[in-house]
């Protein structure tokens, strides 16, 4: 079993930025992809990001792409969401989540979930 645990959400304003953070504990996840989804209230779960068990491919929603960036240490057993340049609609329930494969953007082919943290930008 994986569990993973979110931290870093927050109230910001618009323009500003946020570092949201995922601790895996339990069944090493080194060798795991790592994603960060999100869900805002009355709407589906949206894919944020996703990076490679080595970090080496990463792949973003076109929403954040070039303003929030995805990164892990293994070592660590931590995955990173840097989000800058934050608007309202960015606004919603970040969730990070861990697979074995490298799944994309459905969030249904995905293991593992953490709890979530919210985000909440104001205009």
């Amino acid at each position: 079993q994986v569990q993973l645990v979110e931290s870093g959400g927050g109230l910001v304003q618009a323009g500003g930025s946020l570092r949201l953070s995922c601790a895996a504990s339990g069944r090493t996840t080194s060798s795991y992809a790592m994603g960060w989804f999100r869900q805002a209230p009355g709407e589906e779960r949206e894919f944020v990001a996703r990076i490679s068990w080595s970090g080496g491919s990463t792949y973003y929603a076109n929403s954040v792409k070039g303003r929030f960036t995805i990164s892990r240490d293994n070592a660590k057993n931590t995955v990173w969401l840097q989000m800058n340049s934050l608007k309202p609609e960015d606004t919603a329930v970040y969730y990070c989540a861990a697979d074995p494969a490298l799944p994309g953007s459905d969030y249904a082919r995905w293991d593992y979930w953490g709890q979530g943290t919210q985000v909440t930008v104001s205009s």
